[in-house]
């Protein structure tokens, strides 16, 4: 395994980290789930290239448009949430208070 590919794994994996252990505010976890996406992107970018098929470029583009709708959906739920319960902490959201 070469070092590009230990820095991409070791990316994803902190962000998975940092999601699943340091969930109290929802900023965070919208931070942690958009370096996923980055490492992603860029390991996608990367791939092609090292590979030397052109036929996979289209891919890192099309995981940066879901990427950008992702990012654009999670802070208007950041918004309306803090609108709505005063913070973005997220043990305020409970799915049985609906």
């Amino acid at each position: 395994m070469s070092a590009l590919h230990l820095s991409f794994y070791s990316a994803f994996t902190l962000s998975a980290l940092g999601l699943a252990f340091h969930r109290t505010h929802f900023i965070s976890a919208l931070l942690c789930l958009e370096s996923m996406m980055l490492s992603m992107y860029i390991a996608l970018s990367v791939w092609p290239i090292q590979t030397q098929t052109p036929s996979f470029t289209l891919i890192p583009l099309l995981m940066l448009t879901f990427s950008a709708c992702e990012a654009g959906t999670g802070l208007a739920m950041l918004v309306a949430s803090t609108r709505t319960h005063g913070s973005d902490h997220l043990h305020n959201l409970s799915l049985l208070q609906c």
